[in-house]
C-alpha cells in the first residue's frame, strides 16, 4: 500500500508546529496535531495528561496528509467507538517522517500504514516483495513500543504514471520502457521521493533511470495530477487506488522489477494501547477492507466530495454492525 505521503516547505512547517506543540500544556494550541474530533468533549480535560500525550484510556488516531489515510483513520475511529473505546482523531499530520515521530512520542497512538513502505522505512535493506513475506519481516522490524496488527487485503501502491498521450508517443508500458526518454522527462512526486528507496534512488538503482529533473509536489494529490495532465511533468507518482487514473485516462506503468512491493493497509499502534478489545475491533476492519473498498471510499471523498467522517461511519455501519 505501501505505504500509503507526501511539500518540503510544508513538512518543515509541520515539523516546527509539532515541536512547538510538545512544549505546550494540554490547555490547547493551533499546532497541526490538534484534535480534529473527539468521542467525548471531556476526554482531554479529564485525562490529567501533560503535553501532547493522550489520556490513559483514550486512543488518539492520526493520519498522513492525504485523503485515503484520513478516511481509513476515520474508519478505525468509528470501529473503536462502536465498541465503546474512547477515541479522538488528529488527521492530516504530514509525511511518514513526521507522523512516526508523533506516534513514538505519544502525540498519537494509532495510524493507518502500508506494509511495504513501512518495512523499508524501518529497514532500508529489506528485499521482500510478496504480501506475506513483507508482513512477516515488518513484524520483526517494528521498533519496540510499536506494534503492527493484522493486515487487510486492501493494497494501495505507489506507481509511476503517465498520460495516455505520453505512453502512446513513447511506447511506454513498463517503468523499464522509460530508459530511452527519462533524461528528457521531468518526474514529479512528494518531496520525500527524492531520497526514499522507492523514489528517485530506487528508479535509478533498479531501472537505471536518470530524469531530467525531479519536481517536489505532493503525495499522490492534486498538485501531481495537475502537473501531469498539463505536461509540466511527464511522469508522476500517484497511488494505484486514485480515482483520477481512470477518470483522466492515465496509464500506470508496470513494475516488472518490483520496486514497489506489497502495500497492504494495516494499523500501526502504540503497543501499550493494543488491548485485546482494541485489537479485535481493528482486526475486524482489516478482515473486511479490500482494494475495491479503498477505491470506492476515495471516489466518495475525492470525486463526490462527501465528508470523510460520514463516509467512514457509513462503511462501518454497512460492514461491521
Amino acid at each position: 500500500m505501501s505505504v500509503r505521503s507526501t511539500l518540503t516547505r510544508a513538512s518543515v512547517l509541520i515539523a516546527a508546529g509539532l515541536a512547538a506543540a510538545l512544549a505546550l500544556s494540554a490547555c490547547g494550541s493551533s499546532d497541526p496535531l490538534a484534535s480534529s474530533s473527539s468521542s467525548t468533549a471531556s476526554a482531554a480535560a479529564s485525562s490529567g495528561a501533560s503535553g501532547s500525550e493522550s489520556a490513559s484510556g483514550e486512543i488518539v488516531i492520526g493520519s498522513a496528509n492525504f485523503p485515503e489515510s484520513a478516511v481509513i483513520a476515520n474508519i478505525y475511529a468509528e470501529a473503536l467507538k462502536a465498541k465503546g473505546v474512547d477515541v479522538s482523531t488528529k488527521l492530516n499530520i504530514g509525511s511518514r517522517e513526521i507522523y512516526l515521530k508523533a506516534l513514538q512520542d505519544g502525540s498519537i497512538d494509532l495510524i493507518p500504514e502500508y506494509s511495504g513502505v513501512l518495512l523499508q522505512y524501518f529497514d532500508p535493506t529489506a528485499t521482500q516483495v510478496s504480501s506475506d513475506d513483507v508482513y512477516t519481516a515488518l513484524v520483526a522490524k517494528t521498533p519496540s513500543g510499536l506494534k503492527v496488527l493484522a493486515k487487510s487485503t486492501a493494497e494501495d501502491k505507489d506507481a509511476v504514471v503517465v498520460t495516455k498521450a505520453t505512453a502512446d508517443a513513447n511506447s511506454l508500458k513498463t517503468i523499464a520502457d522509460l530508459a530511452p526518454v527519462a533524461s528528457t522527462f521531468v518526474l514529479g512526486g512528494p518531496s520525500e521521493w527524492e531520497t526514499r528507496p522507492t523514489g528517485v534512488p530506487g528508479l535509478k538503482e533498479k531501472y537505471g533511470l536518470t530524469f531530467k529533473e525531479f519536481k517536489a509536489l505532493d503525495s499522490g494529490g492534486p498538485l501531481t495530477l495537475g502537473a501531469l495532465t498539463s505536461d509540466q511533468i511527464q511522469a508522476g507518482n500517484l497511488f494505484t487506488t486514485d480515482p483520477a487514473i481512470t477518470a483522466k485516462d492515465l496509464v500506470v506503468l508496470e513494475d516488472p522489477k518490483n520496486l514497489f512491493g506489497a502495500q497492504n493497509v494495516l494499523p500501526l499502534i502504540n503497543a501499550a494501547k493494543a488491548s485485546p478489545e482494541v485489537q479485535a475491533a481493528l482486526d475486524a476492519v482489516s478482515a473486511k477492507l479490500d482494494t475495491a473498498a479503498l477505491i470506492e471510499l476515495r471516489t466518495k471523498v475525492e470525486v463526490d466530495k462527501e465528508d470523510s467522517a460520514q463516509v467512514a461511519q457509513e462503511w462501518v455501519a454497512a460492514n461491521l454492525q
